[in-house]
């Protein structure tokens, strides 16, 4: 796990999560960083929730994919999604304060697989995949 030490440079993925305007209107919180993990926090705002009264699922799959963008991006180049997918497992809801914590499967070549799971508590909201490509001669911070 890496905390930020102060008066010495940012990480490239809090460097990265800092520059995240979505992440950061939203509220999301970056918790913890290790190499290939990532751990977020969000609680659900009146904004997010839908016309059936639980999380909207595009904002459970943003969260998810911030977790899944940080613990990709650790290693320093810049590193996206090819593609994601989210189950969703239990609805949540105004005011729940929910964890994502997201951790490397497999990394080959410039690819990568991670998986990311969203809790309320110690309950499964929902499971994603995503799978990353890293970006040839980039660094995180340089613009694209």
């Amino acid at each position: 796990m890496t905390t930020h030490v102060p008066g010495s440079a940012p990480s490239p993925v809090e460097a990265m999560f800092t520059a995240d305007e979505a992440s950061r209107r939203l509220g999301l919180e970056l918790v913890q960083h290790g190499e290939g993990t990532a751990a977020v926090r969000m609680t659900v705002s009146p904004a997010m929730v839908n016309g059936h009264g639980t999380a909207h699922g595009g904002y459970l799959f943003l969260f998810a994919d911030t977790a899944f963008a940080c613990a990709c991006n650790t290693y320093g180049p810049v590193t996206v999604a090819a593609a994601a997918d989210i189950d969703f497992i239990a609805p949540a809801h105004e005011g729940d304060v929910l964890l994502a914590t997201a951790s490397e499967r497999t990394r080959f070549g410039r690819s990568g697989i991670y998986d990311v799971t969203i809790r309320r508590g110690e309950e499964v909201i929902a499971e994603f995949r995503g799978r990353s490509r890293t970006l040839r001669g980039t660094q995180s911070g340089e613009p694209q």
